[in-house]
């Protein structure tokens, strides 16, 4: 909200000169994203609707009469708006005296244009004589945003990804808008931030996954079990997505930080199993026994590193106040990653560590 100016999740952003070209192009752009499947809360920032009182000098009546239009400016000041007639002291305190005429002699346009304008030679004239009054509807604010005026349109997003309607409201935007030269539109709030995170995550999560396996190589001197163990990750992955697809949630910045903070748990227990089945192979154990032995010998310790994690946000994953939208994606990939991952370490990864390790088998390990 900050640094968009806007609370909403989708802010399109229209920039231009004119404001009557800006309000209708932001018109189209609100009718286009109203008709989309999706779309709530859709409004525009209003800038026209402001009555004013428009007054045009007529300079050739001004210089007949022999005034200045200086002259009727000021009396149209006064009128309206009020002059500086002197100060008046209470003790130290000095407070401006202000003039201007009185309510039933402003309120109307009619009433102002009843107001007297002294020539030079004393006499008095309407100011209706010297210009013309008219009411009109203005701008009531200008926006304003890298030195160019800019119109908002706001929008939220239910029932579908942001990312997937944005794409969809930029195609629809861009056939069916006609820009005038010059003008162009943006599209950020929340979308912008999520979109700036996302492209940061690109690069953060291959990296992440990178140093997992470096870390693993480094304890098990082994490029065959570090990457048997971080087979773990896609385990965990299945169980994420499968959990926001059931709950009808969209991959968002809070559910990728859930599977960065998943893959740790998932890999954990990977080196929990497997350095365990590595120990008892030490002590001369065959293979396919080595693996059943420590399979069973490490079913508490890997259910219980689950069940600790998992139970621990089952209170984000039923949330549903302030914050929700941040606590229940991270929940949901952490809970439901879990789940699978653990069910698959101790299942599948006993069978891949046989097939990763049949052609290595030490004579020691024959049965």
């Amino acid at each position: 909200e900050l640094i968009s100016g806007v609370r909403a999740q989708l802010a399109i952003k229209v920039f231009g000169d004119h404001l009557d070209s800006l309000s209708r192009v932001a018109a189209d752009v609100e009718g286009i994203v109203q008709r989309m499947q999706g779309a709530k809360d859709v409004q525009s920032e209003q800038v026209l609707g402001q009555p004013q009182l428009l007054v045009h000098i007529d300079r050739t009546a001004v210089a007949r009469l022999g005034l200045n239009v200086e002259d009727v400016q000021n009396v149209i000041r006064t009128a309206i708006g009020g002059a500086n007639a002197g100060q008046v002291f209470e003790g130290q305190r000095r407070f401006d005296i202000a003039v201007r005429y009185a309510e039933p002699f402003r309120a109307t346009a009619q009433d102002i244009a009843r107001a007297q304008v002294a020539t030079p030679e004393g006499a008095r004239v309407p100011l209706s004589q010297v210009a013309t009054i008219e009411e009109t509807v203005g701008p009531k604010q200008i926006s304003r945003e890298a030195n160019q005026r800019r119109i908002v349109i706001q929008a939220n997003v239910e029932g579908r990804d942001l990312g997937g309607f944005v794409a969809e409201a930029q195609r629809e935007v861009q056939r069916a808008v006609s820009l005038p030269a010059g003008y162009f539109i943006t599209w950020g709030g929340q979308f912008e931030n999520q979109r700036r995170a996302m492209a940061r995550l690109a690069i953060i999560v291959p990296v992440t996954i990178a140093l997992i396996f470096l870390l693993l190589f480094g304890s098990f001197n082994s490029v065959r079990q570090a990457g048997l163990i971080l087979l773990n990750v896609p385990f965990a992955l299945i169980g994420g997505i499968v959990g926001l697809f059931v709950t009808g949630q969209y991959l968002s910045v809070p559910a990728s930080v859930g599977f960065i903070a998943l893959f740790g748990v998932a890999v954990l227990n990977g080196v929990v199993l497997v350095t365990y089945i590595n120990q008892v192979r030490t002590e001369g154990v065959p293979l396919q026994e080595a693996v059943v032995r420590g399979t069973l010998l490490r079913l508490r310790p890997v259910l219980m590193t689950a069940l600790v994690a998992s139970l621990g946000l089952v209170p984000l994953l039923l949330a549903s106040g302030a914050g929700s939208e941040i606590q229940r994606p991270l929940a949901t990939v952490v809970v439901g990653g879990l789940i699978t991952s653990t069910l698959l370490t101790l299942l599948v990864l006993p069978l891949l560590y046989v097939a990763f390790e049949r052609k290595h088998v030490t004579s020691a390990e024959l049965p």
